[in-house]
């Protein structure tokens, strides 16, 4: 039941000097301070008539609330940590705008940070965002720091690990296979005819599981050993890709094959390069991305790459939290989204 403030329910004009409080809501709005704190911590506690007039004292006094003094007394902070490896890559960026939004209509808000790649840095900041008591982490990835699992093991809060599974998830994991993706790629490449390959790689965990499933099984469909470029950690640049296939062609002479990139900015870079020295592809160099990103469908020739839907792997993500904090049973704890192989002009 509503508490009206006894003492003061005079709604004239604020005092002057001085932050607003709890109380000036309270006197604004004619009730109690612990009405007032009962309407922001659950609305569904007071009256739809006290919590109008409650939210038009906030709205007139621009009064913020303290959100680490309703964590204290709720033990929910309404914050997700989540860490990706680069803010920049769109691979990161879309799959947290589909996870970002249903969290934020959800109510939670997400502290972002990025780890570079590095599991060191990823173990610092796992640290840091714990000690700010959030109620969930996303994590990029299946593979972390010993260090960092006892963390996030020990915190007790629902943990989404995404872009990969595993089958021994932290808590939950919601991805995809990257050494299928591999396979298929090398399965597709023979059947297509081709009988020399090379990759070009990132360096990074998750791409280099994809180039090893397409090495090992390109060699063991054909017994002809594949040709490996990979690149030091940073973001994977059409520039890279250019240099690759010079690199291919110039040094190790490389043509008449294939080369499975592991992402569409490197493969977009060959295509770039293969236009520059005049090669046809996909006849004298043929070029298999990963990622589908906007440009794919749009290069010169359009690019055959791997799709992974990353919209809807956000999404999951998202469900598979909020069911988390529901107590909600999921079905599994590995959610594979699966991929798709995309055939275009380039292979």
């Amino acid at each position: 039941m509503d508490e009206p403030d006894k003492t003061r329910k005079r709604r004239g004009p604020l005092p002057g000097g001085g932050a607003v409080t709890m109380t000036t809501v309270g006197r604004m709005a004619g009730v109690s301070q612990v009405t007032v704190s009962r309407a922001l911590s659950d609305p569904s506690k007071v009256s739809p008539e006290t919590l109008a007039r409650i939210r038009e004292a906030i709205r007139t006094t621009g009064f913020v609330p303290n959100a680490l003094a309703g964590a204290l007394a709720s033990r929910k902070s309404n914050l997700i940590a989540a860490l990706v490896p680069s803010f920049t890559n769109i691979v990161y960026s879309s799959l947290l705008h589909g996870f970002s939004e249903i969290m934020r209509q959800n109510g939670y808000q997400i502290m972002l940070s990025e780890t570079g790649h590095d599991s060191e840095r990823e173990h610092s900041l796992i640290e840091t965002h714990l000690s700010r008591r959030p109620d969930g982490v996303l994590l990029t990835g299946v593979h972390h720091s010993p260090g960092a699992r006892r963390m996030l093991i020990g915190s007790g809060i629902p943990v989404v690990e995404v872009w990969d599974i595993s089958e021994t998830p932290i808590d939950c994991c919601v991805g995809f296979s990257h050494a299928a993706t591999g396979r298929e790629a090398a399965e597709f490449a023979v059947a297509a005819g081709y009988g020399r390959a090379a990759t070009v790689t990132a360096n990074d965990a998750r791409a280099r599981r994809r180039r090893d499933a397409f090495v090992r099984r390109f060699q063991e469909l054909t017994g002809t050993e594949v040709l490996t470029m990979d690149y030091a950690p940073g973001t994977a640049t059409l520039g890279h890709g250019r240099a690759a296939l010079c690199d291919l062609v110039d040094h190790q002479g490389f043509m008449n094959g294939v080369v499975f990139c592991s992402s569409d900015q490197y493969a977009h870079g060959l295509l770039t390069e293969a236009a520059a020295r005049g090669l046809a592809v996909p006849r004298q160099i043929a070029v298999i991305g990963f990622g589908d990103q906007d440009f794919a469908a749009n290069t010169y020739p359009a690019l055959t790459t791997v799709r992974v839907d990353r919209g809807a792997l956000g999404e999951a993500a998202a469900g598979a939290m909020l069911s988390r904090f529901r107590d909600e049973p999921l079905p599994d704890s590995v959610i594979d989204v699966g991929f798709q192989l995309i055939r275009r002009e380039s292979a």
